[in-house]
């Protein structure tokens, strides 16, 4: 049972520790939607998450390989196809002068997919996120760690889950809505 426009609870938590450790008892509680947030990195985090590897690396090579095919396909097409031209006696097909501009154009189309990529699977930029209507929520860049549980979980219950959150020994659990 929930309120209309609640997006969730909002437990803050003083140290990583009682985060991290939450997180787990939350998700051998049965709830699935669950977000944790925390002023830097914290591997322990992503574990207890379920946080798996990202697809990112192989997004990555990807758009290497087929920045080194538009590179070089573009390269042979003006060479060898559309403008041949003897030069100096050379080939029109030329490898060795054909892999430096593809090496360039692997390195851009990989940069370029690593950056898209990593906003996308991020989804950022996201201006805005309920979370933020919480006053509390602006001490997640200094010293404070949270965890947040969805009301659109289906074991979401708005006093059961409340309760649950309490027994998890935070500083606060605050409602946060849309």
């Amino acid at each position: 049972m929930t309120k209309p426009g609640l997006y969730g609870l909002l437990a803050e938590f003083s140290e990583p520790a009682g985060l991290v450790a939450a997180v787990r008892r939350v998700h051998e509680a049965g709830y699935c939607k669950v977000d944790a947030f925390s002023p830097y990195p914290m591997e322990a985090l992503n574990e207890a998450l379920g946080l798996h590897h990202s697809r990112l690396p192989l997004l990555v090579l990807i758009g290497g390989v087929v920045g080194l095919v538009a590179g070089y396909g573009l390269e042979y097409w003006a060479s060898v196809i559309e403008y041949p031209m003897n030069v100096g006696g050379r080939p029109f097909h030329s490898v060795p002068s054909f892999i430096p501009p593809a090496f360039e154009t692997t390195i851009l189309f990989a940069a370029l997919t690593a950056v898209l990529g990593m906003l996308a699977l991020n989804g950022l930029p996201e201006p805005y996120h309920p979370v933020f209507n919480v006053p509390t929520f602006a001490l997640a860049t200094k010293d404070r760690f949270f965890l947040c549980v969805e009301a659109t979980d289906p074991k979401f219950d708005l006093d059961q889950t409340w309760s649950f959150l309490l027994s998890l020994e935070p500083r606060v659990v605050s409602e946060v809505e849309q």
